[in-house]
């Protein structure tokens, strides 16, 4: 088998799987008894093994392994989850990750877990005390004398499942005497059954299995989603399987089968499952085994059952930003195309024009959709981070998350992660007091971290607040001054919303000690200048002893956006719609001039009039020599000011153009786009506009 053609498929499923692992093992933490949220953890540790084993990674195997050692000792009771198993484990997903990481970077995946795997062992070795049981009863009828004997657990979750009328098999697989591959046969078998329902218990163990440490058969119970007869075609269909004995069980059979062990009511487990969670998902992940030379029989098994087939794709994001850029190009034609059709006035050719206009409309909304991505991507990797942070820190955090299927441009998620990082490790080393502060406060000891996201209008709101000290004004104007951010006399005038705005300068910082954590001065203006490169706006909100919110405020997309065209003399601009409020004109008159700098009435306040042909020195436009003056009103935030314009174009859907590594900090220019008469027009960054 080519591994190279499986290689994006296993960095793929197995950046999955580590992100399941990572959730549902905080998951777990909140609720050690929940012995179905093992059962979860276990089967993608499993899966994740057996594709690393495939894939020829390891170490990455056998570190998985040793987890799933752990885990399976756990989801069968025998061992009680505490603080210093779940570190262990945290850790192993660390280096897990890091193992990952250095794969997609071309490495090989090898690492030195050998401490990681010592813990492993030493949890295994001093809390297993219950015997294999290989050496079991033959009561099955197994062909060579071994039957699989369950524990209270085991045959709880069968009788609640035949309870529940689902399907519970006993199945005695046996392969050819002549099988090179003893081991790996029986790991297609068991990724099958696996896709087709939920094994509870085999015998001899999944681990003995691997080592080939058995004859020539070997035993499983399984509740299945699928009939008797495709459960037999799909063992029997794997390579070097001589058959497959399988008997359903009942309630009555299935206590015969396995004794006195199983004689309890079904409402009466060690630990109570819910029906719910004992059903089949045979939508599960695929393994890497799949993709070796699992049969059709096996593949289509699931889809028999009438289960939910997963309908979505893997799409490269190089392929996705060359549909994009080939639509912008078709976007551009368009354009022109509708020009020359108002020029030309045929009715054949504007009918045409029009039709195809209506058309690539949908195109383009279809096209944007695709690149949406939901900003669950960033924020999943939050909640193991501020575990992390809170226990290094000795503090108690909760993050609540809430709108995570908001969707953004690709783009802007792939940037956005960062800033957030920084807002959150903020919010706890400078928000979120100490345990005791927060006590004699009058507050829960546990802090409340918010994560929010939230579409309004065109752009999308992300949140991040938290219940703790505030932003000390005092303290933040202090260092102010003694940075040289502000001088004292300016510092006197500032508003509260300004002082709170000071902690994003360059350099700023209130921490009293340097700290991995922060307090090196970097930070908060790397996220202002990382916001407002994509077109964002960052604000924050606090109360003293009540709290602190940051708000940032981004746009949908990055690729194509409304915009209106406007006019300088000869030259042409292009304002985002998104930053717009109204358009208008003011009388000469109507313009007053304050402290030297010109003022405008808009709906009884008074709102600063920038020159637009000043700010970009279009010499082709002189505004002194109108009588009235077409302004644009835009928002940035809280914030209102109008810019003048000589004449407004229209409305048009524009494609923004990166202005290249040559022109770069242009003032007031965010990039250019091309028009319909193949003109470029520079667009303008109302933001920037606005101090």
């Amino acid at each position: 088998m080519d591994m190279n053609a499986y290689l994006s498929m296993f960095i793929d499923e197995s950046n999955d799987h580590l992100q399941s692992l990572n959730e549902n093992l905080l998951k777990l933490e909140s609720a050690p008894e929940d012995i179905s949220i093992v059962q979860i953890i276990f089967r993608s540790a499993h899966t994740l093994k057996g594709m690393s084993a495939t894939m020829g990674f390891e170490d990455l195997a056998s570190l998985t392994h040793e987890m799933e050692n752990v885990l399976d000792l756990v989801r069968n009771n025998k061992l009680k989850m505490d603080n210093f198993i779940f570190d262990t484990l945290f850790k192993g997903l660390d280096a897990l990750e890091s193992m990952v990481q250095d794969i997609i970077g071309g490495g090989t995946g090898k690492a030195d877990v050998s401490a990681i795997v010592a813990s492993l062992q030493t949890i295994v070795k001093a809390d297993y005390k219950s015997e294999q049981s290989s050496s079991a009863s033959s009561a099955a009828g197994g062909s060579n004398g071994e039957g699989a004997i369950l524990d209270e657990f085991q045959s709880s979750i069968l009788l609640q499942s035949i309870d529940a009328g689902h399907s519970v098999y006993h199945v005695i697989v046996t392969v050819r005497e002549d099988c090179v591959l003893k081991a790996a046969r029986a790991y297609m078998v068991f990724d099958f059954l696996e896709r087709s329902g939920e094994i509870v218990k085999s015998t001899p163990s999944v681990q003995e299995i691997e080592q080939e440490k058995f004859d020539r058969s070997f035993t499983v119970f399984t509740i299945s989603s699928i009939t008797e007869e495709e459960l037999r075609n799909g063992i029997e269909s794997v390579s070097e399987i001589e058959g497959a004995a399988i008997t359903q069980l009942d309630r009555e059979s299935l206590q015969q089968l396995c004794g006195a062990a199983s004689q309890i009511a079904p409402v009466a487990a060690a630990s109570p499952v819910n029906a719910a969670q004992v059903e089949v998902n045979a939508a599960r992940a695929q393994t890497a085994a799949t993709a070796t030379t699992a049969a059709p029989t096996a593949a289509q098994a699931p889809t028999a059952a009438g289960s939910n087939v997963s309908r979505t794709i893997r799409v490269d994001i190089e392929r996705l930003d060359a549909l994009m850029n080939l639509f912008s190009e078709l976007l551009i034609d368009r354009v022109r195309l509708e020009q020359l059709a108002s020029e030309i006035r045929r009715n054949e050719l504007t009918e045409t024009v029009e039709h195809m206009t209506r058309v690539s409309s949908d195109l383009q909304n279809i096209v944007l959709k695709l690149r949406m991505v939901p900003v669950e991507s960033v924020f999943n990797r939050f909640p193991r981070m501020i575990r992390d942070l809170a226990k290094s820190l000795d503090k108690k955090v909760d993050l609540i998350i809430s709108g995570a299927d908001t969707e953004l441009d690709r783009t802007v998620i792939d940037e956005i992660g960062d800033p957030l990082v920084h807002l959150l490790r903020n919010s706890l080393d400078h928000g979120i007091e100490p345990i005791a502060d927060r006590i004699a406060a009058g507050k829960s000891e546990t802090g409340i971290v918010h994560l929010r996201a939230f579409h309004s209008g065109n752009h999308v709101f992300i949140e991040v607040e938290e219940d703790g000290r505030g932003i000390n004004r005092e303290k933040v104007k202090q260092i102010a001054i003694k940075n040289g951010v502000v001088t004292a006399e300016e510092a006197k005038r500032l508003t509260d919303s300004e002082i709170n705005m000071l902690i994003f300068a360059a350099g700023f910082s209130t921490a009293d000690k340097i700290s991995d954590i922060s307090g090196r001065g970097v930070g908060l203006d790397v996220v202002k200048s990382k916001i407002t490169s994509l077109g964002g706006h960052v604000s924050v909100e606090s109360e003293p002893g009540k709290g602190t919110k940051f708000s940032i405020q981004l746009p949908l997309t990055l690729s194509i956006i409304s915009a209106m065209l406007v006019k300088l003399g000869t030259e042409k601009y292009a304002i985002p719609l998104s930053s717009i409020v109204e358009t208008g004109i003011v009388p000469r008159e109507q313009i007053r001039k304050i402290h030297g700098n010109r003022m405008i009435d808009y709906r009884g306040s008074l709102i600063p009039l920038i020159s637009l042909s000043q700010v970009l020195e279009a010499k082709s436009f002189l505004e002194e020599e109108e009588y009235e003056t077409e302004i644009v009103v835009i928002r940035k935030g809280d914030k209102t000011c109008a810019i003048t314009v000589d004449e407004f174009i229209g409305q048009s859907e524009i494609v923004l153009k990166s202005l290249g590594k040559y022109l770069t900090n242009i003032e007031a220019i965010s990039g250019a786009t091309i028009l319909g008469d193949g003109q470029v027009a520079l667009i303008v960054d109302p933001n920037a506009l606005i101090k």
